[in-house]
């Protein structure tokens, strides 16, 4: 499997933006997908992530609420809409695959795709 991140950009402080992240590869469909975000200066953190069949969501303290995470098998893309945005989410996104759920949660997915920046102006 192979993840190629997309969607981000300018948006202000308040709006909204969908990144998607498109897998290739036949067993998309086994895998758990998360997203992470590093800020300039800052060390890559957690936002989502999201069990292969998507019955299981865990969502980072400083975006719940705000942001989901889901999946859409059948397209090999994982989704991640942001609400609400704040310009603490500026950042650079990442998603993460992994056949283990856990390994994706704990920032050590084996497989991941190029960033995608989200820049939120005030």
């Amino acid at each position: 499997v192979q993840l190629q991140a997309s969607g981000g950009g300018l948006v202000q402080a308040g709006g909204s933006l969908r990144l998607s992240c498109a897998a290739s590869g036949r067993t998309f469909k086994n895998y758990a997908l998360g997203w992470f975000r590093q800020a300039p200066g800052k060390e890559r953190e957690f936002v989502a992530a999201i069990s292969w069949n998507g019955d299981v969501t865990y969502y980072a303290d400083s975006v719940k609420g705000r942001f989901t995470i889901s999946r859409e098998n059948a397209k090999n893309t994982v989704y991640l809409q942001m609400n609400s945005l704040k310009t603490e989410d500026t950042a650079v996104y990442y998603c993460a695959a992994d056949l283990l759920y856990p390994m994706v949660v704990r920032g050590k997915g084996q497989i991941w795709g190029q960033g995608t920046e989200v820049t939120v102006s005030s």
